[in-house]
């Protein structure tokens, strides 16, 4: 019977296995026939949609855009086969970006900023007014999803990781015991295999729905800083530097979203230590007491070291803001710094303000580094005092305690290095927060500054009625004041007088940019302007005329006659396909000014403002226009 024995087991094992790859084949033959096909395969074709090279290009097309991974079936997410594709398409050559998937529309700009807009407002309530802790819940509530999924994920990693030390012990007393049974060795086996399989799965799931959450974030915090960034007010701008709101959308709403990996650390670790002292307890008894007090002694020495971080990561940011508002300055001016030969003047007062964010960030990293020797340490600390107190009461420590001791140690290096991480991320989050929601609380211009009118609802385009309009609305002396005039659809009017007489100001009122003390403004219509200095954006040229619409070849082509631009693109290499350089470097201000033109003519709008666009053309292209 006891030969038999071992026999049975194997067959119980057999059976189990087979049953479980016999359903998995079945999964897979019924739902997986399209995971791992060609994305032009044959079979894969519609037979209904036409033939021929239409119908397969739509067909690749529509494949090449869909997103992986919001088409995959369960199989296919739970092992993450769905990227397989992509990745042996990487491995036979180099990836383009026609190559790369579209992203689910869940994780698009567009999806996720509506979301997070109305989460904000629930928020804020009537007076509008953002603080750090509101944006917090904002963001938290945004993601409320990703967030419940993956504590799900985390307390099955947690637990399925303790297996192993908890049971441990067991396992070497069996592999050392006289009496073996085969049904315990092979449920040790069992669940040692079923616990790293589960703790496996967990981890990287989480860590994907992380990733993926922090990208949604981020996408609805950059959104909602872009659009505030629109809608601000003279005065607000004037209080804010182009520098401080580059670092706000790069660097800040950044580290706001990198609170995602340690979301979760706040109430892990104390479930971590729990259990990790709960197996210390079952296999040393009173000792697991003094490895509690030394986890509690290295933890406290990480607070006056996180003070010390917040102060150094405020002295960042604002040295980061300085350098960048002086690098913004330079690269504006470049031209007269190299005509006065001011180039080495500048590049040492740069490198000073670099030399003033180098050292805050030597400070910084000091500061971390002391923090993170510690606690790389700490699980030898812990380990020694542990087992020198079981030595000095009399505990006796076999091989399966030792053990099951050791592996506990390694799991508590986890939530005792992950403490400092936490409590630098949150600290530099905090610093984060106040800086957006201080931008995101600046007066915005008021919507009722301006009234606009659908097309074809009044004769007069532009109307101002009784207006007094101020930059400064401290000031009591008004920019403009006592305008009244009318401007009718189809004619042209032209606003002469000196420099600094207001005449850009005035198109300001008409787009609402200007303060409104009193009176009225009505537009009919929808309108493009004109701006008297060049706004040129990185890109094609093509791409600055369309700026964002769809191509209609025959009106693009009168456009680029009206502005003589023809012999600018006969000139150029590439003609309209020619890459213009950052400010439009690459170009001569009359260009510049001929595609700034192009642009608002293309836009077909009902209402032009031009403000003095012949200033930089040449006599030539002038009389041409």
């Amino acid at each position: 019977m006891q030969k038999n024995a071992p026999i049975g087991a194997h067959l119980w094992v057999l059976n189990t296995g087979s049953v479980f790859m016999a359903l998995l084949l079945n999964y897979a033959g019924c739902f997986g026939m399209q995971t791992n096909e060609e994305p032009n395969s044959l079979l894969q074709e519609p037979l209904l949609n036409g033939t021929g090279t239409n119908a397969s290009s739509s067909t690749s097309n529509s494949s090449q855009n869909a997103s992986l991974h919001a088409n995959a079936g369960f199989f296919s997410s739970l092992t993450f086969s769905w990227v397989g594709p992509l990745l042996s398409l990487g491995y036979r050559k180099t990836l383009d970006q026609e190559d790369i998937p579209m992203i689910d529309s869940k994780d698009s700009t567009n999806s996720v900023l509506p979301i997070f807009k109305t989460k904000l407002d629930s928020q804020t309530g009537a007076n509008g007014r953002v603080t750090a802790i509101k944006l917090a819940k904002a963001l938290a509530l945004t993601c409320l999803s990703e967030i419940l999924t993956t504590a799900v994920y985390e307390i099955i990693d947690n637990l399925s990781s303790f297996v192993g030390p908890y049971l441990i012990k067991s396992f070497v007393q069996y592999l050392s015991g006289t009496n073996r049974s085969p049904k315990q060795g092979y449920f040790l086996v069992f669940a040692f295999i079923t616990a790293k399989i589960l703790e496996c799965l967990t981890m990287r799931h989480c860590a994907f729905q992380l990733q993926q959450a922090r990208i949604r974030l981020r996408a609805a915090l950059v959104g909602t800083i872009y659009q505030k960034g629109l809608s601000l007010s003279s005065r607000s701008r004037k209080s804010r530097t182009v520098g401080e709101m580059i670092n706000i959308m790069s660097i800040d709403a950044n580290q706001v979203t990198s609170f995602t990996w340690y979301m979760h650390d706040f109430w892990l670790v104390p479930i971590q230590i729990s259990l990790a002292l709960i197996i210390l307890y079952t296999n040393l008894g009173i000792a697991s007491v003094f490895a509690l007090v030394a986890t509690i002694v290295i933890m406290l020495v990480n607070i006056p070291f996180s003070r010390m971080q917040e102060i150094f990561q405020e002295k960042i940011m604002e040295a980061k803001d300085v350098r960048l508002k002086a690098m913004s300055e330079v690269l504006r001016n470049m031209k007269s710094l190299k005509l006065q030969g001011w180039e080495m003047k500048f590049l040492q007062k740069i490198c000073n303000l670099r030399k003033t964010e180098t050292s805050w960030i030597k400070k910084f990293v000091y500061t971390n580094a002391g923090v993170m020797a510690i606690l790389w340490g700490a699980p030898t600390i812990i380990a020694v005092v542990t087992f020198g107190t079981c030595m000095l009461i009399g505990i006796p420590l076999s091989t399966g305690k030792v053990l099951s001791a050791l592996a506990t140690f390694g799991l508590l290096h986890g939530p005792i290095y992950s403490l400092p991480g936490f409590i630098s991320t949150l600290i530099q989050i905090k610093v984060s927060l106040d800086r957006i929601s201080s931008f995101l609380c600046l007066e915005d211009l008021p919507n009722d500054v301006v009234h606009r009118a659908p097309k074809g609802s009044s004769e007069v385009a532009v109307e101002v009625h009784n207006g007094t309009f101020s930059w400064d609305m401290d000031n009591e002396e008004p920019t403009l004041k006592d305008l009244n005039f009318g401007a009718l659809h189809g004619i042209s009017v032209v606003v002469c007088g000196t420099v600094g007489s207001g005449k850009s100001s005035l198109l300001s009122c008409i787009l609402g940019e200007m303060p409104k003390i009193s009176g009225e403004v009505k537009v009919c219509g929808s309108t493009a302007y004109v701006s008297q200095s060049p706004w040129i954006q990185s890109g094609t040229i093509e791409d600055n005329i369309l700026f964002g619409k769809e191509m209609e070849r025959d009106w693009y082509e009168k456009v680029l006659e009206a502005c003589s631009l023809i012999k600018d693109l006969e000139i150029l290499q590439h003609g309209d396909q020619t890459v213009i350089g950052e400010r439009g470097i690459n170009l001569s201000g009359g260009q510049k000014q001929r595609i700034q033109i192009a642009r608002a003519l293309y836009q077909d709008t009902d209402i032009f403002l031009f403000d003095d666009p012949f200033s930089a053309l040449d006599v030539l292209g002038s009389l041409l226009i």
